[in-house]
């Protein structure tokens, strides 16, 4: 029984061949050229993502301050769109800033809760409410999945290039061989030889 050597089956676009066409060693390159640029430039957009990402989320940590706050009026009870919310409505507030600057505005608290009551309320540099800072360890997660998205968008993006420039060149190949078939085929009125 004859041997054959499949493991160097997968190369036969760089080696010598007297069926191998240009197109063919075009497209190996292309398949490498996606290969590399996939791996290195996915690894690259999905480290540089999270960095930044990671980065923002410390930003936001570390100018981000809890104060104190009086509801200014009586939170409404529960809204029909618990489903689609998560069950806290908006009510009317007032906080001092660490500079004494009194500010008031809108938050959300829990329904039914009276006014007067304190609560905590996050805000930015500028004294605004804004939303509570990731922890450390949320912020390192949401970073990583968030790196390994762009990664592989972008992997996927470069392969479907890829993929683009090979259908390219597969039917260029194939009007080739119709060319090629239409002036051989003697039934047609192709002259041979």
């Amino acid at each position: 029984m004859a041997r054959t050597r499949s493991g160097s089956a997968w190369a036969w676009r760089w080696r010598r061949n007297p069926l191998r066409r240009r197109s063919d060693v075009v497209e190996a390159w292309i398949v490498l050229a996606a290969w590399l640029v996939a791996l290195v430039g996915g690894l690259l957009a999905g480290l540089v993502t999270a960095d930044t990402v990671m980065r923002d989320l410390e930003r936001q940590r570390a100018e981000r301050r809890p104060v104190a706050a009086v509801l200014t009026g009586r939170a409404p009870g529960p809204t029909s769109a618990r489903s689609t919310d998560d069950g806290r409505v908006w009510v009317a507030v007032r906080w001092t800033t660490p500079d004494g600057a009194v500010h008031t505005g809108r938050t959300k608290v829990r329904p039914g809760m009276a006014s007067g009551t304190r609560i905590t309320l996050w805000t930015d540099r500028q004294g605004r409410p804004a939303s509570k800072p990731l922890s450390a360890g949320e912020a390192g997660f949401r970073a990583v999945w968030t790196g390994m998205l762009v990664a592989t968008g972008t992997a996927g993006t470069v392969f479907g290039g890829a993929q683009l420039a090979r259908a390219g060149l597969e039917r260029r190949r194939l009007r080739q061989w119709d060319d090629e078939w239409a002036r051989v085929d003697t039934r047609r009125g192709g002259k041979t030889g």
